[in-house]
């Protein structure tokens, strides 16, 4: 690796150390530079007053395909508490969480929103809301407490019961095979440094596929595997905590090559669900105009979005990261006869996920535009959305896509009324979903629209602080409480629309 690359790569990692982690984003994107306007959304006296089911509406109706999939989004170490019930192993983030200084307060995902226990009443809560489609993740350890073997019967029932009653309730479940919690015995025998890792992730995989079969619609293989590299092997700021960037990009060959080997494994079972990754995408912008920022935004791009697009969409690593990267580096040395073969096994879908765009300097460092919500990290651009969206179907064809996760932080309080009004987050989806809107007029194929998230819950490194939920969670009593923000969105899907 070069004395050039190192540096790109570390301070990739420093910027990422500086953020606030989503509970989907990988990057924390931005150095310190002027932000325009204040953090946080903006709230109107006129919408303040107004009923919670109209508020926010634009002038104009933005009507949606008749059959788009509304939904909201979790994931299982988030939510799920119950981490030492029923046969559940320990992942990287139990121990990440469980050492001194890693997470904000000492917070641990071991009870969260107890969503085990909960269930039921979660679904009926997004029965409730009107929602088409739940977007949830399974967690690892609880099928294969260490990784391997034989899976264990009560947490496939555990999922079974909640598809099931998804189903009873008219919601089409959105299953996600990997949200960050690997088995931590699988992390001690190397981790996604060991190619053995991804073909456990297709035993388990194949595991589940038998057991849910037809159950689930749409699978998604490997949540975000940016932020495992940039958040979990440059800044060191999630599990499994390490700041290595030889090993970074050995590490994203491995979740590629593990996305890959599960898509066959859904073919070879002879599944009929859909199937595809979530990739967390950065619109990249050059800060100025200089020819300097345009060549660092491409580099910044392929870093970015392209590593993870071109393999599995093109079959193909990006040339201008591999030779920034350098012939030596473990990426470059790890891909063997075949690889890209596996990565690139046709998907039925592309799950997108936004939060933020980036702009890129002449030497490859960034600056802030726009303002920032309570995740400092997060640049409120909505349309970037559109720009993403419309980039993905411009460079890759009409492979349909579905937002898996859009969202925002804002300081939610219980009032003493029992209500919630998170007017910042109103105005962040509306804005967000029109430019959905506009990028389904320009010819996105796009399918679905999920927001993140459902419940308030464990924020990764920031613990309990931030609160992303469309629905409050009173963490001592676990009660759910619907924001205002729920109520809107409720009138959202009942209309179709805006």
């Amino acid at each position: 690796m070069s004395t050039l690359t190192r540096r790109h790569l570390l301070r990739r990692a420093a910027l990422s150390a500086t953020s606030a982690t989503a509970a989907g984003t990988g990057l924390g994107a931005t150095t310190t530079a002027a932000v325009v306007g204040t953090a946080g959304g903006c709230d109107d006296p006129d919408e303040s007053a107004a009923d919670p089911d109209t508020a926010a509406a634009p002038a104009g109706p933005l009507r949606f395909p008749p059959d788009f999939g509304w939904g909201a989004a979790t994931s299982a170490y988030q939510i799920e508490g119950a981490a030492k019930e029923d046969g559940r192993g320990e992942s990287v983030w139990d121990t990440f969480s469980r050492t001194p200084g890693r997470v904000r307060n000492g917070d641990t995902g071991d009870v969260a929103a107890d969503h085990y226990h909960r269930w039921r009443d979660d679904l009926d809560l997004m029965r409730d809301l009107g929602l088409r489609s739940y977007r949830f993740s399974i967690s690892w350890p609880r099928i294969q407490a260490d990784g391997t073997g034989a899976p264990n019967q009560r947490g496939l029932d555990f999922y079974r019961r909640l598809v099931d009653g998804l189903h009873e309730r008219g919601i089409a479940p959105m299953a996600t095979l990997f949200h960050w919690d690997l088995p931590q015995a699988l992390q001690d025998a190397g981790g996604w440094e060991s190619r053995d890792v991804a073909h456990r992730f297709a035993d388990y995989a194949d595991a589940v596929f038998r057991a849910l079969g037809d159950r689930v619609p749409v699978w998604l293989t490997i949540n975000e595997p940016k932020t495992v590299v940039q958040n979990g092997y440059l800044s060191g700021h999630h599990a499994p905590g390490r700041q290595d960037p030889d090993a970074a990009y050995l590490v994203a060959h491995h979740l590629q090559l593990a996305h890959g080997l599960a898509v066959q494994a859904l073919r070879a079972v002879g599944g009929a669900g859909r199937i595809g990754p979530a990739f967390n995408l950065h619109p990249c912008y050059p800060a100025d105009d200089t020819p300097e920022a345009a060549a660092a935004t491409r580099l910044y791009d392929g870093y970015e979005n392209r590593l993870y697009l071109d393999s599995v969409l093109r079959g193909s690593y990006p040339q201008d990261v591999l030779a920034d990267l350098g012939p030596d580096s473990r990426l470059v040395r790890g891909i063997r006869d075949g690889d890209l073969a596996v990565i690139s096994a046709p998907v039925d879908l592309l799950a997108v996920q936004y939060y933020t765009p980036i702009y890129v300097t002449a030497g490859g460092g960034t600056v802030r535009r726009w303002p920032t919500s309570e995740a400092d990290w997060q640049q409120i651009y909505p349309d970037g959305m559109y720009d993403i969206l419309t980039r993905v179907t411009r460079d890759y064809g009409p492979i349909p896509l579905t937002v898996t996760e859009n969202g925002l932080p804002t300081p939610d309080v219980l009032g003493a009324d029992g209500t919630v009004d998170d007017a910042g987050r109103i105005d962040f989806l509306r804005d967000h979903l029109a430019a959905a809107h506009r990028a389904i007029g320009a010819g996105v194929p796009l399918e679905s629209f999920h927001v993140w998230s459902l419940l308030d819950n464990f924020e990764w490194a920031e613990g309990y602080d931030q609160r992303w939920g469309l629905i409050y969670v009173d963490y001592p009593t676990q009660r759910r409480v619907l924001k205002r923000s729920a109520h809107w969105y409720r009138t959202v899907i009942a209309r179709n629309g805006l």
